[in-house]
C-alpha cells in the first residue's frame, strides 16, 4: 500500500512508539520525591485534597514521631481491630441506606462529617448518612470510639446473615474499591470479585485483633 504523502515511509515503525505499552513510571515518596523501592510503602492522607499520598519510610516516621493531627499530612496507622460482639440487624444495616453488602465510614475533618462509601462498578460512591443513624446503628460499638479521623475507616460486610465489623487503615477500603471495580462483571460482580472479596476480608479476619480483649489498643503506625 502507498504511503500517504507526508508520512513516513514506516507508517508501522513509526506508530509503534505510540501504540506500544509505557514503562510503568516510577513511584515517588510524595514529600521528598524520593523513589519507592518494593512492592509496599506508607501511605498518608492529604487532608486538603481528600486524596492518598506515598511516602518514604523516613518521611513516614517523620510525621510519626511528630504527632502531627493538624497538618496537611497524615500517616495511616497500621492497626486492625474487630468487634466481633456488636451485632447489625437486617433493619439496622437498612437505616444506613447501603445498597451493597460493603460499606466503610470515616471522619473526614475538612468537611467536619462522616463520611460513607461503598465500592462500586463506578469507584467508591458516597452514600448520605446523619450522625443521628451513625450513633444509633454504630455509636455503640468500641471501634466508633477508637477510630482516628481521615486516616482510619470502620470497614463492614454483610454476608450470609451476620455483619463483620472493623477498625482498619482508610487505605485498604480503597484497595479494594480498586480491586471491586477492576473485577466487576454484570449487576451483581461476578464470582471473580465475589472471589476477592472473600480473600479480602479473610485477610482482614486473620489481622484483625478483639478490641474488647486488647489491653492498649492505641494507633500503631506502620
Amino acid at each position: 500500500m502507498r504511503t500517504p504523502p507526508g508520512l513516513p515511509g514506516r507508517t508501522g515503525a513509526g506508530l509503534a512508539r505510540f501504540t506500544a505499552p509505557r514503562p510503568p513510571r516510577e513511584e515517588r515518596c510524595e514529600l521528598c520525591a524520593a523513589p519507592l523501592s518494593g512492592a509496599r510503602h506508607r501511605h498518608l492522607v492529604d487532608v486538603e485534597n481528600r486524596a492518598l499520598a506515598c511516602a518514604c519510610e523516613p518521611c513516614a516516621q517523620l510525621l510519626d514521631r511528630s504527632g502531627e493531627t493538624t497538618g496537611r499530612f497524615r500517616t495511616v496507622p497500621g492497626r486492625y481491630l474487630s468487634d466481633p460482639a456488636h451485632g447489625v440487624d437486617d433493619r439496622a444495616w437498612d437505616r444506613l441506606g447501603i445498597p451493597v453488602g460493603v460499606a466503610f465510614f470515616f471522619r473526614n475533618s475538612a468537611l467536619g462529617r462522616l463520611v460513607a462509601l461503598y465500592p462500586s462498578p463506578a469507584g467508591a460512591t458516597e452514600s448520605e448518612l446523619e450522625e443521628e443513624t451513625w450513633q444509633s446503628v454504630l455509636g455503640g460499638t468500641p471501634l466508633a470510639e477508637l477510630l482516628e479521623p481521615d486516616v482510619e475507616a470502620l470497614l463492614l460486610r454483610r454476608h450470609e446473615g451476620t455483619v463483620e465489623s472493623y477498625l482498619v487503615p482508610v487505605d485498604i477500603c480503597y484497595e479494594l474499591v480498586g480491586r471491586m471495580r477492576l473485577r466487576w462483571q454484570g449487576f451483581d460482580g461476578g464470582a471473580e470479585a465475589r472471589a476477592d472479596l472473600d480473600a479480602f476480608f479473610a485477610h482482614v479476619r486473620d489481622r484483625a485483633r478483639d478490641a474488647r480483649h486488647v489491653a492498649d489498643p492505641g494507633v500503631v503506625r506502620g
